[in-house]
């Protein structure tokens, strides 16, 4: 039996968040009254259904980086035109996935893991993509030491299979140095010429 897998993983969860929710909420204050300001009026948070483990629904919370700007039609303009420039530094340093320590410590996420995506994908996975379920969803994960966003979708999943296949301590330990690197760097936060990256459609 995987001791780590099945009870300290989610030991170091609760601590570790729970800890860096105080440590850091003078930053997590700080960038909700920047983003108030910045997003003219659109909040300076965004929650959004994601599917968990065992694809169970719940509500992730990150930073608004995107105003809520519409066309003459009402419909929202594209994200490039809306992401503000307060946005894209909250963004390339990564700062929008500060709040989700919150789903960590209430058990949504946990620190390390495959990413949380929209609901709609679900039933566009594979049954061996649908594996990335079989865990909690993470801040961070294999795929995004490995890429993030300029990958391809297909790549991701391998990796986030391959994680819950593979988790262990050592290797939760692998990926948060890496990912602190790579948050210092700024590399792989958008695909390349995206402000985001390209939607999932079953086949890329």
């Amino acid at each position: 039996m995987n001791l780590y897998k099945s009870f300290f993983k989610r030991t170091i969860d609760i601590l570790a968040s729970g800890g860096a929710l105080i440590i850091l909420s003078p930053i997590i204050g700080g960038t909700a009254l920047w983003l108030h300001f910045a997003n003219k009026g659109a909040g300076a948070f965004f929650t959004q259904e994601r599917p968990g483990k065992n694809a169970k629904i719940f509500r992730v919370v990150k930073f608004k980086t995107m105003t809520d700007e519409r066309d003459a039609d009402g419909k929202l303009l594209p994200d490039a035109k809306r992401i503000t420039k307060v946005g894209r530094i909250v963004r390339s340093t990564s700062l929008d996935e500060l709040p989700q320590l919150w789903n960590v410590f209430k058990g949504d996420m946990s620190l390390i893991g495959p990413r949380p995506l929209l609901v709609k994908y679900l039933p566009l996975y594979s049954s061996e993509q649908s594996r990335r379920h079989e865990v909690r969803p993470g801040i961070t994960g294999w795929a995004q030491i490995n890429g993030r966003n300029n990958i391809s979708w297909q790549k991701k999943f391998e990796y986030d299979v391959w994680y819950v296949d593979n988790l262990n301590f050592g290797l939760d330990c692998r990926i948060i140095l890496k990912t602190l690197q790579k948050v210092i760097c700024r590399s792989d936060i958008n695909k390349e010429g995206h402000s985001t990256t390209d939607p999932f459609n079953g086949n890329n």
